[in-house]
């Protein structure tokens, strides 16, 4: 149907384009001309500019929904990233809070081993003084009766013990 009304239209222009009557005057010829060209070109143009115009706005409208997907989907990642960081950060101040503990009861059980040796090493000194004392009141000792039995058994009294004790001692 519309092969035989392009048909007709094509006809009927060139049948009122080649009238020479009125060759002053065809303004209404022309118009006519002109109305049947443009409905022709609209006929055989609209439909693919229209396909090529709505093609060309879906392109665009899909692409704007990637940009916007992307968009969403950079957003949702920024805020799984910005949570993994204050995530992290937390982490971090447990850490920092943990070393902190651990750190002060390495210090208190150092300390606890310093004074615990300490402590051993006192001891230790006291009962080597202890030690080096009564071997020195034993050798005193040993002097003592050694220049007692040394000397004369006849004139050993008190006095004289007392004295070797002092001399001795002193």
């Amino acid at each position: 149907m519309s092969r035989i009304l392009v048909i007709m239209l094509m006809i009927s222009t060139y049948a009122l384009a080649s009238s020479t009557e009125n060759a002053g005057t065809d303004i209404i010829e022309r118009t006519v001309n002109f109305l049947i060209f443009a409905g022709l070109i609209w006929y055989l143009v609209a439909e693919p500019v229209k396909n090529f115009f709505n093609a060309r706005s879906q392109g665009i409208a899909d692409e704007l929904k990637k940009v916007q997907d992307k968009l969403n989907e950079s957003i949702t990642l920024k805020k799984e990233a910005l949570a993994a960081i204050s995530d992290a950060e937390k982490f971090a101040e447990e850490i920092k809070a943990n070393l902190k503990k651990e750190n002060k009861i390495l210090n208190d059980n150092i300390m606890l081993q310093c004074d615990a040796e300490l402590d051993i090493l006192t001891k230790q000194h006291l009962s080597l003084m202890e030690f080096e004392q009564r071997k020195m009141v034993r050798s005193v000792v040993e002097n003592v009766l050694n220049d007692v039995l040394t000397q004369a058994s006849d004139s050993f009294d008190k006095e004289s013990m007392a004295n070797v004790i002092l001399k001795k001692v002193a």
